[in-house]
């Protein structure tokens, strides 16, 4: 879905407006290096510290590890190719590493929010069942983690595979183009269009109002929930503070992804129904830039949301500088 913004955003645009995209660079350089930096430390601190506490090896933890990988491989795949169109308006790499490295570029952004919106609908699945049913085994036990890690990375790059076919690196006579060529796949009819707008209403739309219920119903469950007896109070009030607290931090991720990914879903969805049309000209609305970035940003947020809303974060994050 990003083969528009790509288009749009590109150096493309240099020949015929250089003095705004002059005024724009650095400022745009700097937001990039700083969301490339903060994704790749948070995420690998994250993994590190995952790996490193065995009290950390917990379903949720292990969903966020998967978040926090699929955050790191889009940075490192996506960002310094939006930095390179930036100043060079050519793809700089040729033959057949030169055509994997371009549809990596397409489908690495939208993959790794599918397996971002997968993990949280998994997270509030198992919060659900430790929260509502606390007596019943568990829906997702450890052991089964990877399965579902592997299930949901499966998912995601089966539903977005079309995106390999579609980009391309094209040959002109006087550059190399990273460009899509749906047409070529999907036809001259709509069928483009119904697979993107799909594609959000899927991985977007439909799990965020999913986990939404599942959390409201946790909160009401939690607000209910009486302690039964004198003896067994002090026990029942300290596993309902500490389900509270895990009931905060995966809160504060979906809440994260929601704010940083619906604005540009939102934005997708108007320009695929041609409700707001694309500019081509020199003057793109900041709005467009805005969204964009915010959606680069959830994988710099998620590892901040990690660290300030759980205790094991912090402390895993202090004995990596003892």
């Amino acid at each position: 879905m990003s083969e528009n913004e790509s288009a749009t955003m590109n150096g493309t645009q240099s020949s015929s407006c250089p003095a705004i995209l002059q005024q724009k660079k650095i400022g745009m350089t700097f937001l990039y290096c700083m969301i490339f930096i903060l994704s790749s430390a948070g995420s690998t601190v994250i993994g590190v510290i995952t790996y490193k506490t065995k009290t950390m090896r917990k379903p949720i933890n292990f969903f966020i590890l998967s978040m926090a990988m699929s955050d790191l491989l889009f940075p490192i795949c996506f960002i310094p190719w939006k930095v390179q169109v930036l100043y060079i308006d050519s793809w700089l790499i040729g033959g057949p590493l030169g055509q994997a490295l371009c549809k990596l570029v397409a489908i690495v952004p939208d993959m790794s929010s599918a397996v971002s919106i997968q993990s949280l609908v998994l997270i509030a699945v198992d919060r659900i069942r430790a929260v509502v049913y606390p007596l019943r085994s568990p829906l997702i036990r450890s052991k089964l983690c990877p399965f579902f890690i592997l299930a949901t990375w499966i998912v995601a790059t089966a539903a977005f595979s079309p995106l390999l076919v579609v980009n391309k690196v094209v040959e002109y006579p006087e550059k190399l183009v990273c460009e899509g060529r749906s047409n070529e796949v999907f036809g001259e009819s709509l069928a483009v269009e119904h697979y993107m707008v799909s594609c959000i209403v899927l991985f977007r739309f439909i799990p965020l109002v999913i986990i939404a219920i599942l959390y409201i119903t946790i909160y009401l469950r939690l607000k209910s929930q009486k302690i039964p007896g004198e003896q067994s109070a002090n026990a029942g009030q300290q596993r309902q503070q500490r389900e509270r607290n895990v009931l905060k931090l995966a809160a504060a991720i979906m809440i994260g992804f929601a704010v940083c990914l619906l604005p540009l879903s939102i934005l997708w969805c108007l320009l695929l129904t041609d409700t707001v049309v694309w500019p081509t000209d020199c003057g793109v609305p900041y709005y467009f830039y805005l969204v964009i970035f915010m959606a680069l940003a959830n994988g710099a947020i998620n590892p901040c949301i990690c660290i300030i809303f759980s205790r094991n974060y912090r402390n895993g994050l202090k004995a990596l500088f003892r």
